[in-house]
């Protein structure tokens, strides 16, 4: 009969790891780190194996952080127990950059939209739409999806944003979705669904600032491409 209460034998090694862990957090390699984080949920098993082969599959820490739920699960010894694990971390990423910190952050770039879009959108295999709230002074007010797609499309209308706008109270906002093929370039319907959320936005008194496409490399400013002005006029 086993002891569910015996000591796992790879115990005195995670135990020596928290140790130094605890002395010199900054010290610890990548692999390292990510072999802590994978003993949260493989308790009994040995880590270091599974966080050397996702470091070589996916090329980096952060590599192996944006990759696809899927590819992760294709890995040997990545089991539900990992799964769950990875998309708790994800989701504690995306909402802690996307909350209203104690200073508010100032939206004042494509760039500063594309890194809170990135944490959220990385790993998503699907499109996905979200409106940064902004108050008057381009402050983010929150972060709130509006629609979520397939691989190649997001159905949403620009009512779908407005009233998301108007629930939230906010003067203005940037949209943001992904596209998990890789291409940030906008295609017609992203212009279309930008041409018909000026007009309405200018109607009502809101501020529409940008459309920001992202990819887990690159993204696209459909201001900083000349489709919208600073004013958020196309």
């Amino acid at each position: 009969m086993t002891d569910a209460h015996a000591v796992s034998p790879h115990a005195g090694h995670k135990a020596r790891l928290r140790e130094r862990f605890a002395r010199a957090p900054q010290a610890l390699p990548d692999y390292e780190l990510l072999e802590m984080l994978l003993s949260c949920a493989v308790v009994r098993k040995d880590t270091k194996p599974l966080a050397k082969a996702l470091l070589a599959r996916f090329g980096s820490l952060r590599g192996v952080l944006d990759a696809h739920p899927e590819e992760l699960r294709q890995m040997p010894g990545f089991g539900a127990g990992l799964d769950n694990l990875f998309r708790l971390l994800h989701e504690v990423m995306a909402r802690y950059v996307s909350s209203p910190p104690r200073q508010r952050i100032r939206m004042t770039s494509p760039a500063t939209v594309a890194r809170i879009a990135r944490v959220q959108l990385a790993s998503c295999p699907h499109e996905e739409c979200w409106a940064a709230l902004l108050d008057s002074q381009n402050g983010l007010l929150g972060w709130e999806r509006i629609g979520r797609g397939n691989a190649a499309h997001v159905p949403m209308t620009p009512r779908d944003a407005l009233e998301v706008v108007l629930r939230s109270k906010a003067t203005g906002f940037i949209l943001a979705h992904n596209h998990p093929g890789g291409n940030a370039a906008p295609s017609a319907p992203d212009l279309e669904l930008t041409q018909l959320l000026h007009k309405l936005c200018a109607g009502v008194g809101i501020r529409f600032l940008d459309h920001v496409i992202v990819t887990p490399s690159a993204c696209y400013s459909l201001a900083a491409g000349g489709l919208i002005d600073d004013t958020g006029e196309l």
